[in-house]
């Protein structure tokens, strides 16, 4: 078992279990939209304002928002160990691994960051 320092969760069952069920939350969202938007054919501001300023509608994105960013990372923290390996870049491996890490995780903090601006107005 690979264990590193940057992993999410430091088991690869509970990393699968991750984005399983990320990927369900927001498989259900994605669908929830697309459902909304073909019952509502005339689609104005005004609606589109009216679902999202609800509480359970923010709520339910902010859900989504955390499942997207636990999806992303634990993709990403894949790739890194799968394909910046010695074997690949020699000995400066390690270092180039922590700094792809390092980039995505600062790269989804920002994006969560602002996804939760966007959605409460803070």
């Amino acid at each position: 078992m690979v264990t590193n320092v940057t992993n999410l969760s430091r088991s690869g069952l509970y990393d699968w279990m991750v984005q399983r069920v990320s990927a369900v939350v927001l498989a259900v969202y994605v669908l929830f939209l697309l459902g909304w938007m073909v019952a509502n054919p005339g689609l104005t501001y005004e609606a589109w304002h009216g679902l999202f300023s609800q509480n359970w509608m923010r709520i339910f994105s902010l859900l989504t928002l955390v499942a997207l960013s636990a999806h992303a990372w634990v993709g990403m923290w894949t790739i890194s160990t799968d394909y910046l390996t010695p074997m690949a870049l020699g000995k400066v491996a390690t270092p180039i691994r922590f700094l792809f890490q390092a980039v995505c995780g600062l790269a989804m903090f920002v994006l969560f960051v602002w996804g939760v601006q966007i959605l409460w107005g803070f």
